[in-house]
């Protein structure tokens, strides 16, 4: 797993990795090279060039020699790579407009958990988005209920530690999954790669 602060100029990743399709938004395009120069960065041998699109919108390659998953926002780009497991990653500036949408993606269980809590809220609704985003990317086949399927348990917020959940489509997958998170004044960061 790595995280890029980008700082450097879109050459900078075109030496590495190849546009493979069109964005015209230069801060969007420089964002998707990052993410995939993080592919190399973490195996020498990925093969980038492969990596094709669901119509859930995530990259994945067709023989599934990695596993990977990839996020950015702002100035910054994650990726989390396994040769052997699905994995979810996701990274997310801390910003207000979390809170105008926790009712689409939190439990009642959750919103509870959360009106618990103390101070400001914006890092502990940012990070329960975040672990949300991770078990998305991590099931890679759209149509799920945020609210119903995925669903987090209470836990000590501290600038790094796990998240306890459990993921259930009854009849495909009821799975107990655990989440690493790191937290700073301005970034959630939260991958999965334990999951069955």
């Amino acid at each position: 797993m790595a995280v890029w602060k980008i700082e450097e100029p879109e050459d900078f990743f075109l030496a590495h990795v190849p546009l493979q399709r069109n964005i015209t938004h230069p801060h969007k395009r420089l964002q998707h090279l990052a993410g995939r120069y993080l592919l190399v960065y973490l195996f020498p041998g990925f093969p980038h060039e492969q990596i094709e699109i669901a119509d859930t919108r995530k990259p994945f390659l067709p023989d599934e020699t990695y596993h990977f998953s990839i996020s950015h926002c702002g100035d910054y780009a994650a990726a989390i790579v396994s040769t052997t497991r699905r994995v979810g990653i996701d990274v997310e500036l801390l910003t207000p407009k979390i809170e105008k949408v926790m009712y689409k993606f939190l439990h009642a269980d959750e919103l509870a958990f959360v009106e618990k809590q103390a101070g400001d809220r914006l890092p502990l609704l940012t990070l329960l988005w975040s672990a949300k985003e991770s078990l998305f990317k991590w099931w890679g086949r759209g149509e799920v209920d945020f609210r119903e399927v995925m669903r987090l348990q209470p836990f000590h917020m501290n600038e790094a530690g796990l998240i306890s959940g459990r993921f259930t489509k009854p009849g495909i997958v009821d799975a107990h999954m655990t989440l690493d998170y790191r937290l700073t004044n301005s970034l959630s960061l939260v991958w999965l790669h334990t999951a069955p």
